[in-house]
């Protein structure tokens, strides 16, 4: 048994890797348009070797002349799921310490702007940058790159506002720019009364690890998009909450110590002469 690993370690190696390989796919391609695409890619292959393997010299023949165009037809198919993978695999726990943090006084600012937007029935739509740079987004709007206010958020999405009817991009503390054009969800399964507001949100957050909150014009109800899913009507307390736990466990107390030192100075403060 010994000698039997040390003559094929590296076999088994290779097979180890090549399994978890085809088993993170199947696990990444399951329930998604990739999938069908997939299939067909795979009877395409076994098409390949079974005319090369029953000598069928005219199907192999065609395969043959189609291998030099077979990457660029895969990169191209794939191009929304092959971007989305490569974005997972930078976006693990160990690659997090090189990307920047939104500051706790970031995600206040945030919440005070939706909860004022939602009070006035006025639509919005915010995208928060995490690991995945957003700079061709950012390129379709204009830049600001001004320090993230509610005041500020407020103004930009209240109308007549040139800016108000596009997205506003947030890096860090930095309102880096209003008025970016986002790409809408390509999900066919979605209901057909969300708006282009939504139908953005999903699709920034399909192709990038990005968080978008929406306010809805029409019912003034906030919403948060995150990895491709929505999760609509939440009130101030539970938007809080919810971008706390997105952005990390440090934001949570951060802002929790925020308010603790807020309460601390306003009991003080009658003591004071």
């Amino acid at each position: 048994m010994l000698d039997f690993l040390e003559n094929h370690w590296r076999d088994l190696l290779d097979i180890l890797i090549l399994s978890s390989l085809f088993y993170w796919l199947f696990r990444f391609i399951r329930g998604t348009r990739a999938a069908q695409m997939f299939v067909g890619l795979v009877i395409i292959l076994v098409a390949s070797f079974l005319a090369g393997t029953l000598q069928l010299n005219g199907l192999n023949w065609l395969i043959s002349s189609l291998k030099t165009v077979w990457v660029l037809a895969f990169l191209i198919l794939f191009q929304p799921e092959l971007r989305k993978a490569l974005t997972s695999l930078g976006g693990g726990r160990m690659f997090r310490s090189f990307t920047r943090t939104t500051e706790s006084f970031t995600l206040r600012e945030l919440v005070r702007a939706v909860e004022s937007l939602s009070d006035k029935g006025t639509g919005a739509l915010i995208v928060i940058e995490r690991n995945v740079g957003l700079r061709n987004i950012v390129e379709t709007g204009t830049p600001l790159d001004a320090k993230v206010t509610a005041e500020l958020l407020v103004t930009i999405f209240t109308p007549p506002s040139p800016l108000h009817d596009g997205a506003v991009v947030i890096s860090g503390s930095q309102l880096v720019a209003a008025g970016c054009i986002l790409p809408l969800s390509q999900n066919p399964r979605l209901a057909y009364a969300l708006g282009t507001r939504h139908r953005a949100a999903l699709g920034i957050t399909e192709e990038t690890d990005a968080i978008a909150v929406v306010v809805s014009e029409e019912t003034a109800q906030i919403s948060i998009a995150e990895g491709g899913r929505l999760v609509p009507n939440l009130d101030e307390g539970t938007l809080r909450s919810t971008l706390a736990t997105l952005f990390g466990p440090h934001e949570e107390e951060e802002e929790e110590e925020v308010e603790e030192e807020q309460k601390a100075e306003t009991e003080e403060a009658p003591a004071r002469p």
